[in-house]
């Protein structure tokens, strides 16, 4: 069984080098790399191209101005393996992350998709209030704590990646889901191993968290999946409008009820996610009082980004017949 480990990348040259490593020192290593370079404008390519003269069997494509889902789909076409093994940069692979995901796949001959597991990395309070606030907990599956499946933590079938037609394009986010969902719509065998685990780094300020949400709203609406995520906050922020109304008669003091009613909610939705959280960052009393109002605001951000994002696709997605490749901004300040 071989398998071609598929990353597609773009300025990451402060990540690479962790991912190269993790890739190369497997337990199972993979018996090739294929790695789609974006349009880096750092030096990721120069390191990448050191690895090689090395000796690493890792397959370089340059382009440009490739989103994720181009660059996967130009890794899995320039692969030569049957089975393609997908993650990012930015992540670190467990050492015994290929091995877990083959051996699932080895142990049945009907499997066509194994999803591995994740974990974020919370090494300061920041990312693990974030972490709380946006994060979804492990749950228990058939015996197993398994996170929402993850396109970095996966092993497939190349002829799953064909049959589907690979991955949209023209999307900066949001194509795994859609990705994903063709997969299990065409019927494929797919299976989950939690032990396949790679590590994943949370935005590290409310700043690049906030850019980040919003590319992540706007493309997420371009995908058609708005219903999983922002309209339940448009929900929610309707009705505090319809509380704004008697205001136009009882005077702007009545506004002080919606508004105390936004922050009763603002801080409910920080203490559900903190109990949810519980086993995944134990922790006592006096940091759980930190934790909440650190939490509210991260929620706040995200809100805003929801709108600021469906606001962005008002103004340059909405209209279009046939997207087009939008290349966002990824600032990790």
């Amino acid at each position: 069984m071989k398998v071609s480990v598929i990353v597609p990348v773009r300025d990451e040259e402060d990540s690479i080098r962790t991912l190269l490593d993790g890739l190369l020192n497997q337990s199972r290593k993979p018996d090739e790399i294929v790695i789609t370079d974006g349009g880096s404008t750092d030096s990721t390519t120069d390191i990448i191209s050191g690895y090689i003269l090395q000796g690493a069997p890792i397959k370089l494509i340059v382009t440009k101005m490739a989103l994720p889902g181009h660059g996967r789909n130009l890794g899995a076409r320039a692969a030569d393996s049957e089975w393609l093994g997908f993650i990012d940069a930015g992540i670190k692979p467990d050492r015994h992350w290929l091995e877990y995901l083959v051996k699932k796949a080895e142990g049945d001959a009907t499997i066509d998709v194994v999803y591995g597991s994740w974990a974020p990395v919370t090494n300061s309070f920041f990312k693990e209030c974030a972490a709380i606030a946006y994060v979804p907990p492990p749950r228990d599956s058939d015996g197993e704590s398994l996170r929402p499946r993850s396109i970095t933590s996966t092993l497939m079938r190349k002829k799953v990646w064909q049959a589907v037609g690979g991955f949209p394009e023209y999307l900066r986010s949001g194509e795994d889901l859609v990705f994903m969902n063709r997969i299990d719509a065409a019927g494929f065998c797919s299976v989950s191993e939690s032990r396949a685990i790679v590590y994943w780094q949370i935005k590290p300020s409310m700043t690049s968290t906030f850019k980040r949400f919003v590319t992540y709203s706007r493309n997420n609406i371009r995908a058609g999946l708005w219903r999983d995520w922002q309209l339940t906050i448009f929900r929610r922020y309707l009705v505090l409008l319809f509380l704004t109304i008697p205001a136009f008669w009882r005077g702007a003091s009545w506004l002080l009820l919606p508004f105390g009613a936004w922050l009763v909610l603002m801080f409910a939705r920080a203490a559900v996610a903190i109990r949810r959280n519980r086993f995944c960052f134990p922790t006592k009393l006096v940091r759980n009082l930190g934790r909440i109002f650190a939490v509210t605001a991260v929620i706040v951000v995200l809100d805003a980004a929801a709108f600021i994002g469906t606001f962005e696709w008002l103004l340059k997605d909405s209209f279009r017949q046939n997207p087009t490749p939008v290349m966002e901004a990824d600032d990790d300040a």
